[in-house]
């Protein structure tokens, strides 16, 4: 039986479910795995497109420390999901919560498709897949303590919150038995696992990491925009394996995620143009930038279930949001350094308000009608979808601080920010003129 996207409705999943054992009956289909394997390679790319889009936006002292934040959780990451991350995120479900351990060690994921996740795939095509998620998550919660955490406090909270909350999210709203999937909330690609998990992580940061050493008096602006630009240019191509590779197929609904993924962009870009311009008399290339990947963002949850006139809607009112949101820090007093809740955690929430607000089953059948087609209940669901996850991750984010902070100090001391992260830290600089 083949889906036509990640998500399977609630009444299908005992048909679906088809155990491990059984998988080789589905066959593997050549173009879908060629497009699943470059969509994954997309997403790949999209980890150190982030590391750029980051190190850009820090001070030069710090941009080489920023950068290997990104970088290094493609390794660490990359081996926690193969020994325990896949089976907790996506193995047979326990309560409902968390995966099993069946699968621990990708023993019993193998070469042949699984019904219940990749029917005409390899079932490690699907399993690879969902690694590079699982490693640009935690790496988007870098941009809220840049600047001041130490490296290796870094390496401890990380694989932590990777397994405590990430793999947890990842199982409620993906795995047959997850209760979000239960109720019935969508997420195509990711915006409640990926974006609202991650960006509430980041506020929870950046409130008990505290503010960087003269936040709001010393000058902190970017040091390399054209960095950050290129940083965005590689997110942008990235996402298109993010949100049209998670139809897990080469079909009509890649195609369509992929038109409204640029869609919502590009009106995203447009819109904190616009914008930014009549509230401070210039546009900024980072403020195109910033509004983009908001769009991206907002896009992510629906991708697989809005056409391309929604994903306008979406794209030109997340910028407003997020940029409201991003002024309304510097009123708070909190340092979120590069602004990850102001744009994952609010354009998150709002793409998922959006997918129960536009989704249509016209776009893809396993999905569900949203309110402007009949069917509010489903905007419930996501509500309820984004409280539990808000709730989730600012709780376990603050108590894997805490535990964190039992082995090592969270941040630097104020000699180490003052002289940089890239000495400091890592004994190198960043640029050698």
């Amino acid at each position: 039986m083949r889906f036509p996207g990640r998500l399977i409705p609630v009444a299908a999943l005992a048909m679906a479910a088809v155990p491990a054992h059984a998988a080789g009956s589905s066959s593997i289909d050549p173009g879908d795995t060629a497009w699943v394997l470059m969509s994954t390679a997309l997403v790949m790319l999209m980890t150190p497109g982030l590391g750029l889009f980051y190190g850009g936006m820090v001070r030069r002292k710090n941009v080489l420390a920023t950068v290997l934040q990104s970088f290094i959780l493609i390794g660490v990451v990359g081996v926690q999901w193969v020994l325990i991350g896949y089976t907790l995120a996506f193995g047979p479900d326990k309560w409902h919560f968390i995966g099993s351990l069946d699968w621990a060690g990708l023993r019993g994921v193998g070469l042949e498709p699984n019904a219940t996740y990749s029917a005409t795939i390899p079932h490690q095509a699907f399993m690879i897949f969902q690694m590079m998620f699982a490693v640009i998550t935690p790496a988007l919660i870098t941009g809220a303590f840049a600047e001041r955490m130490r490296f290796k406090a870094f390496l401890i909270f990380t694989p932590l919150w990777a397994t405590l909350v990430y793999d947890p999210v990842c199982h409620w709203v993906w795995a047959p038995g997850g209760w979000l999937r239960e109720l019935g909330a969508l997420d195509f690609a990711g915006g409640t696992v990926v974006h609202i998990c991650s960006g509430i992580a980041a506020l929870t940061c950046a409130l008990v990491i505290g503010r960087r050493k003269g936040y709001g008096k010393d000058d902190m602006m970017p040091h390399n925009v054209t960095m950050t630009i290129i940083g965005t240019a590689l997110l942008w191509f990235g996402w298109f394996g993010f949100n049209a590779g998670s139809a897990l197929a080469a079909n009509g609904l890649a195609a369509s995620a992929f038109v409204v993924t640029n869609t919502a962009a590009g009106a995203a870009a447009l819109s904190w143009t616009l914008v930014e311009w009549w509230h401070r008399g210039k546009p900024t290339a980072l403020g195109s930038a910033s509004g983009a990947v908001a769009g991206l963002v907002a896009i992510t949850p629906g991708s697989g279930f809005v056409g391309p006139l929604a994903a306008i809607a979406i794209g030109g009112v997340v910028s407003v949001l997020c940029y409201f949101a991003i002024v309304m820090k510097g009123k708070l007093g909190y340092d979120d350094s590069l602004d990850v809740f102001g744009i994952h955690g609010v354009g998150g929430t709002w793409g998922a308000i959006a997918t129960g607000i536009f989704a249509t089953v016209t776009i893809n059948s396993a999905g569900a009608d949203g309110l402007l087609h009949g069917n509010a209940p489903l905007l419930i669901k996501q509500l309820i979808a984004i409280a539990a996850v808000f709730a989730y991750s600012f709780v376990l984010t603050f108590i894997l601080l805490k535990v964190t902070g039992v082995f090592s100090d969270l941040r630097v001391t104020h000699e180490e920010e003052e002289s940089g992260l890239d000495i400091t830290q890592h004994g190198e600089l960043g640029y050698s003129f």
